[in-house]
């Protein structure tokens, strides 16, 4: 998850499956959000440039898939949304968390390396723990040991972003982002939480346990029904994340009073976000991510801040590209003079104005050169099997989405690039839990269309990402004035 605390002087941004993990979200706004890319590098390199994976060039967590690379450094990190802000902007600039999976490696520029852009730098050594882990404070390793009260990560976070607060300037603008690795795994709850939801179980939707017939190969690969120990397997990880996640209801619950009472909240906005969803049990795939589906790409958010009406909810189809944007309008900084993608979401959420109709997501598979010797009908070129020959994971479970929410339309239109070059359409309206692919049977002259305006993104830079999508009015209104005109 990540916390966005930027005071315009500030803002707050928070997303959750049922935008209601803390009271203190009760006075946020709700946005539908979606992500460029369902991993975690690709993503959080998303919201860093405000750039699809095609154009920032991370592709996976590996060094060599661009991840926290020199030639990631050199390119993207110095025109990131932070970096702006602070050079642009004069702002206080704090991070504190989980910045990209390969941050700190020895090929990279080690735990040294500080990105531009930051004025306090907190960051974890590569993926992420609770105990037994290294910082970067400031370029300098502190390393952690297991104790809870003085290692415990998401405590540690928590009072490091306290003690920026005291202690920063009252004369310059902040800006925060607070990137807690809970719930991912290992998910280890503090102490006082590991007894917690002991009856609680993975919600058991109508995609839950079933079989994906119509879907990609590596889908339709999933046993059904799962194996007991996969569900039994499923469901504790389920609960294992619920309960670190009430340490990081702790850490909001501390930050925001701190802001109360520093008198700094109400000119502050608040962002939440996660970096990816997650599935537990869908299509009869145990656990991960990696996938087309809104269980893994949609990541709903809350927003708090001024001007900002509490209690609303958006369906207007926000991505994680969006937030970087969004921010820099919020500080004054005309997003037209950088190369991102995405847009500021701000007017939407301030006086529902028009926004776009659709956004991409994209994703290139990961799978081993050799057979997994627990596995080996399955052949090379799988990866993330579970004991039951399940893989979550392929070379060829690479794919590109347009993700259409319009009030005459609520489509996702898939294509792999594989042999087959695979198709998946799902009228969300109609089928919110991606029951049915209807690529064979849904109108050709839709189909055609929707590969048109992917074609377009997957080759989009900049503006030309923010051009009318199929079913925008904008582009409906000047086919009408073209026909008739």
């Amino acid at each position: 998850f990540f916390f966005f605390f930027f005071y315009k002087r500030s803002l707050y941004f928070h997303t959750n499956d049922k935008c209601n993990i803390s009271a203190y979200f009760a006075h946020f706004a709700c946005v539908s959000q979606f992500v460029a890319s369902p991993l975690c590098c690709p993503s959080r390199a998303s919201i860093l440039t405000g750039k699809y994976p095609h154009n920032h060039h991370v592709i996976n967590n590996t060094l060599e898939g661009n991840c926290s690379s020199l030639a990631w450094q050199k390119s993207q990190e110095p025109q990131t949304f932070p970096a702006l802000l602070k050079s642009f902007g004069g702002y206080q600039t704090f991070f504190a968390g989980k910045y990209l999976n390969q941050y700190g490696h020895s090929d990279a520029g080690g735990l040294e390396h500080v990105p531009p852009g930051w004025s306090y730098w907190v960051a974890m050594e590569k993926n992420s723990k609770y105990y037994n882990y290294t910082l970067s404070v400031n370029g300098k390793a502190q390393k952690h040991g297991a104790d809870y009260s003085r290692d415990y990560l998401t405590d540690v976070l928590a009072n490091r972003s306290l003690d920026f607060l005291q202690y920063k300037s009252s004369y310059q603008p902040f800006f925060m982002m607070v990137s807690t690795p809970a719930p991912h795994s290992p998910w280890t709850a503090a102490p006082q939480y590991q007894d917690r939801f002991n009856d609680t179980k993975a919600p058991r939707d109508p995609n839950f346990n079933v079989h994906g017939k119509d879907k990609h190969w590596l889908i339709r690969q999933a046993k059904t029904p799962m194996s007991n120990s996969s569900v039994q397997f499923l469901d504790d990880a389920f609960r294992k994340r619920w309960r670190t996640l009430l340490s990081v209801d702790d850490l909001v619950e501390k930050i925001v009073k701190k802001l109360e009472v520093r008198g700094e909240l109400e000119n502050t906005y608040i962002f939440f976000t996660s970096d990816n969803g997650y599935h537990t049990g869908q299509f009869s795939l145990p656990l991960d991510k990696r996938q087309l589906y809104e269980f893994d790409i949609r990541v709903p958010l809350l927003v708090r801040g001024p001007n900002i009406k509490p209690n609303q909810t958006s369906q207007m189809p926000v991505a994680n590209v969006d937030l970087g944007p969004t921010i820099l309008d919020i500080a004054g900084y005309n997003v037209n003079k950088t190369q991102m993608d995405g847009m500021s979401f701000l007017p939407i959420m301030v006086n529902s104005s028009s926004w776009r109709t659709d956004i991409l997501v994209e994703y290139e598979g990961e799978g081993r050169n050799v057979s997994d010797p627990a596995c080996p009908l399955l052949g090379p070129g799988v990866s993330e099997c579970f004991p039951d020959c399940v893989c979550e994971d392929s070379y060829n479970n690479t794919y590109a989405c347009v993700r259409t929410v319009a009030p005459s339309a609520n489509l996702q239109y898939c294509e792999f690039d594989d042999n087959e070059v695979f198709v998946e359409v799902y009228n969300v309206t109609a089928d919110p839990y991606q029951l049915n692919n209807i690529a064979k049977t849904i109108e050709q002259e839709v189909l055609e269309k929707m590969n048109h305006r992917l074609m377009m993104l997957q080759s989009c830079s900049g503006q030309t990402c923010r051009t009318p999508g199929v079913y925008d009015r904008r582009c409906i209104l000047t086919i009408k004035h073209l026909d008739f005109g």
